[in-house]
């Protein structure tokens, strides 16, 4: 990994707020996203620190993304037309990657599920890949799938899935978040994000979400539809990266509003 690349995501402070901007990849012109070129305006006018973006939107939109990291998703699965279920695939490479410009990689595994081991097969394939031309890898850990019950959300589950990301190599780990959650940072050696998870009808469960994994260690926050959902894109991303970046002074801003 290069520090020039890392710190293309990552402040000074240690910390991040990355917008996934990916969804589009299974759900297709989902609401807040229908239009890209203005959701990637409302978004990064924000302040966010990078984009997760798919390989489609990196291309198409290298002149907004340039004002921020970009994380490349080079991984998927079935759309909501297709089965669900499915391991999923590594769909692009990490030449493609480093063509587009990337910061970083974003690889999905699902622990405890069924298809534990080709996800985390994939993950580790393209972290040795990645490593080789100095690109960082976040691992995306989502104990027993998208649509697991909370029998696999546990802080042990997390934990474990955290670390497992740490001992292929990634370079940051993206989990969901959990009570106790100071056990999942400690017990991780490489920087810890929490995932924002589904579109919450109030922005304050997500702020709160945040501002308690930020205060158990948190390195930052991976934010999507309850960033883009929200009534004023922008104002709820500035109110995220007042709580992950509280020392960068910036504006007040403007109260976030969920869309109805």
């Amino acid at each position: 990994m290069t520090i020039r690349r890392f710190h293309r995501i990552f402040r000074p402070d240690g910390h991040t707020l990355i917008v996934a901007c990916d969804h589009g990849m299974i759900s297709g012109p989902d609401q807040g996203i229908e239009h890209m070129a203005s959701t990637l305006d409302r978004v990064v006018a924000g302040g966010v620190d990078a984009i997760m973006a798919s390989y489609g939107t990196a291309v198409r939109f290298a002149g907004k993304l340039a004002r921020v990291g970009l994380v490349l998703r080079i991984d998927g699965a079935a759309s909501i037309l297709g089965p669900k279920g499915g391991a999923g695939a590594q769909f692009y490479t990490v030449a493609d990657a480093l063509r587009l410009g990337a910061d970083a990689l974003c690889v999905t595994a699902f622990p405890g599920s069924p298809v534990e081991e080709p996800t985390l097969t994939v993950l580790a394939h393209v972290i040795r890949e990645a490593h080789a031309w100095g690109l960082p890898v976040m691992a995306e850990m989502v104990p027993g799938g998208f649509d697991s019950g909370p029998e696999h959300r546990t802080l042990e589950s997390v934990s474990v899935s955290a670390r497992v990301a740490a001992e292929l190599g990634a370079d940051w780990v993206k989990v969901p978040y959990v009570e106790g959650f100071e056990r999942v940072v400690q017990t991780c050696y490489v920087p810890v994000v929490v995932l924002g998870g589904p579109a919450r009808p109030e922005p304050g469960a997500t702020l709160d979400m945040v501002a308690a994994a930020m205060k158990a260690g948190a390195s930052g926050a991976v934010v999507g539809r309850n960033v883009w959902k929200a009534e004023n894109p922008t104002a709820m991303a500035s109110a995220l990266v007042s709580i992950i970046h509280p020392d960068a002074g910036p504006e007040t801003p403007a109260k976030p509003t969920q869309r109805t």
